[in-house]
């Protein structure tokens, strides 16, 4: 009768490891999914994205990295007035047009540039520059500018969480370019050059 209690004890205790040890498995995948799941959900913070458009024979295109506002203060809090920016996240935003542009009475040729901003208040000095491939403001060079012009900026009614650029069509050889983030717009019109 001892033998039979002590066999029944054993095998009580070595089901109840198993499934001790079973639970314990099951907790720690269901756990590792949680994780994983999670890392696949959390959101780019500055997702790369572009704007084109097509204006007669000129295809316009805009790159870059869209970041958000965050509940940050952008404009003279992150982003310092007065000081060179690469108008996107990460890599300097850049333009590409097969066409020669008109934009504030000078001539952007065609070509591939990078383009940057230096905001301030009352007035922004958008910049057209050869070299289109840096990684943010880092190899930024005044001596490769191909194009400087000002504009004033237009404060926006609503926070436009995430940088976004726009290219719109005015008529069949002109269009707008805008750039509008937190609460401030700036926009500027041009011509396709025949």
């Amino acid at each position: 009768m001892k033998n039979t209690l002590r066999i029944l004890f054993v095998t009580l205790l070595f089901v109840g490891c198993k499934t001790d040890k079973k639970v314990k498995d099951d907790v720690s995948h269901q756990e590792h999914q949680m994780k994983k799941m999670e890392v696949t959900k959390k959101k780019v913070l500055s997702p790369h994205t572009s704007a084109m458009v097509m204006i007669g024979a000129a295809h316009i295109h805009v790159d870059y990295s869209s970041p958000g506002v965050r509940g940050r203060i952008i404009f003279g809090g992150l982003l310092a007035y007065d000081m060179v920016w690469q108008a996107g996240a990460h890599k300097a935003t850049w333009l590409e047009t097969n066409n020669a542009l008109s934009i504030a009475g000078k001539v952007l040729p065609a070509g591939k540039y990078g383009f940057f901003v230096i905001p301030s208040k009352n007035e922004w000095t958008l910049i057209f520059n050869r070299n289109w491939d840096q990684h943010g403001k880092d190899d930024y060079d005044m001596k490769e500018d191909v194009l400087r012009f000002k504009v004033t900026p237009q404060v926006l009614e609503e926070v436009q969480e995430h940088l976004e650029y726009k290219i719109a069509k005015t008529s069949d050889a002109s269009g707008t370019f805008s750039l509008s983030w937190e609460k401030v717009s700036v926009t500027f019109p041009f011509k396709v050059n025949k």
